[in-house]
């Protein structure tokens, strides 16, 4: 369309419309003058002269008679696409599923209190959640899945983000572990660790940490979720590392220990985990989206310890 001016289908809707130049550009706001050059311009494009004088007044060729509503059709529908999205949401009627990608931890901790406020809210949304082997953006990018949570570090630049919360590691053991009654580096790299890794990476920064002290802890189990690890620490006297909101409340403070497990703070500093929520630009304006968006950034804010 390199010689075509859209412009020209407004102005002749308009001239079907009123059989009159001068009506016409009262309408869009021009001169008489200008809105005859126009219609000019729309008998060289059409090759027909669309108006013709009839008496005193200006008559439609049978040609312009065929494109009138058709004309009128199209001027409406290339309007409503060139302005601004109308961005009504009723959220109790939407039908949609919501693809998540998370880990297990995610869907643990806030997976009930996310679908008890879809149930509430918007009945007809159906969540679906799949798991995070990697941090590939690709899915994201072909719509594969509608929404990321997990740590920051994407190497995508075009990806939006928002930070949900911030966490951080934690040990966890047994309840009436010996370790418990003295928690230094030295002695928590003396006893064996159960680890999760989905890519066989034993390392990280609690070994970093433990590195710069010159000490070396044991990997004796690698385990692919935190609540095998949870559950292989509850039954041995492996020691586990797990993000503090897996824990769960019911395990912070006078409750320690009710679940037989048992949480501590690792003698040694970690860096600081940010968990974001990650989606692509093309659903950042749309609404239903933006509602997920903002549910889960509310439910973190008020369920993360």
């Amino acid at each position: 369309m390199k010689h075509v001016d859209l412009n020209l289908l407004t102005a002749l809707d308009v001239l079907l419309s009123e059989c009159s130049v001068t009506r016409a550009a009262h309408r869009l706001n021009l001169s008489p003058s200008a809105m005859s050059r126009t219609l000019s311009r729309l008998r060289i494009a059409t090759g027909d002269q669309l108006l013709v004088l009839a008496g005193r007044t200006l008559v439609p060729t049978p040609y312009a008679e065929q494109l009138g509503e058709h004309v009128h059709e199209l001027a409406r529908n290339a309007r409503a696409i060139l302005q601004p999205a109308h961005r009504s949401l009723d959220i109790a009627t939407l039908e949609r599923t919501f693809t998540i990608r998370a880990n297990d931890g995610f869907v643990e901790l806030l997976g009930a209190s996310l679908m008890a406020t879809v149930t509430q809210t918007a009945p007809q949304i159906r969540i679906h959640f799949v798991s995070k082997p990697d941090k590939d953006a690709q899915p994201l990018r072909e719509g594969m899945i509608d929404l990321e949570v997990g740590v920051l570090g994407t190497t995508a630049p075009e990806l939006r983000t928002r930070l949900l919360f911030r966490d951080r590691f934690v040990g966890i053991c047994r309840s009436g572990h010996p370790f418990l009654k003295q928690v230094t580096a030295k002695h928590y790299a003396s006893y064996q660790h159960v680890v999760v890794s989905r890519k066989r990476q034993l390392s990280g920064p609690v070994d970093d940490a433990l590195g710069l002290l010159g000490l070396r802890r044991t990997i004796a189990m690698v385990v692919p979720t935190y609540a095998n690890a949870m559950q292989i620490a509850r039954y041995t006297d492996l020691l586990g590392l797990v993000p503090h909101s897996c824990v769960g409340r019911d395990l912070l403070g006078d409750h320690a220990g009710s679940a037989g497990i048992q949480r501590f703070e690792l003698p040694v500093r970690t860096p600081e985990i940010k968990v974001a929520a990650i989606w692509h630009p093309r659903l950042h304006a749309d609404p239903a989206h933006r509602w997920l968006r903002d549910t889960i950034f509310a439910i973190c804010k008020n369920t993360v310890p």
